[in-house]
């Protein structure tokens, strides 16, 4: 057995991937980690790819990553914008180990104040193919990051393809990763 197989010593809750659907993996699965980052495993199993929450690593056989946030709301309650995008970077497309941010995907990010002095993340962002299946999955795991952030009780991540997404729009730390600088 290769040190990245794995049997789940416990059932999981795990994010099917591109879909996003939410499924449950059972003791005993058998399951290869392609990937951890963003505080998460890419898995794959006899029937699809899966995204497990970083939690659930001791099911993996793995270290539990905590999704812990240190940063507090603004002495107003609003969400500290700079810990929003912090979190974003901790989103990951299974297939590229550059975050979502580096990869010049997310277009905006608005922070709204709701009628009940709750408040709202709005974010807008592209995936790298209009044919990308990632999209659902991505989107999830963006919105499940956000609302870690203290002051946030909503978050609304949209897929649109306008701009279209190129090379260009990758960071400087996003090129030196992939290797084109």
């Amino acid at each position: 057995m290769s040190n990245k197989e794995r049997t789940l010593s416990r059932e999981v809750t795990a994010t099917q991937i591109p879909s996003g659907d939410k499924q449950t993996l059972a003791e005993g699965t058998k399951l290869f980690i392609h990937q951890t980052l963003g505080g998460s495993y890419t898995v794959q199993t006899d029937f699809g790819l899966f995204r497990i929450d970083g939690k659930d690593g001791d099911a993996l056989g793995e270290e539990v990553i905590e999704a812990k946030i240190e940063a507090a709301a603004l002495a107003d309650g609003s969400p500290d914008p700079e810990t929003v995008w912090a979190q974003l970077r901790k989103v990951f497309d299974p297939e590229i180990p550059v975050n979502i941010v580096d990869l010049g995907l997310v277009y905006s990010m608005d922070i709204e104040k709701k009628e009940d002095n709750a408040y709202k993340v709005l974010v807008a962002m592209t995936l790298t193919a209009p044919g990308c299946g990632m999209g659902p999955a991505i989107a999830e795991d963006a919105k499940s990051k956000i609302l870690l952030v203290p002051g946030v009780d909503e978050a609304d991540v949209r897929i649109t393809w306008e701009p279209p997404w190129n090379q260009s729009m990758i960071s400087e730390e996003g090129k030196m990763k992939l290797g084109l600088i």
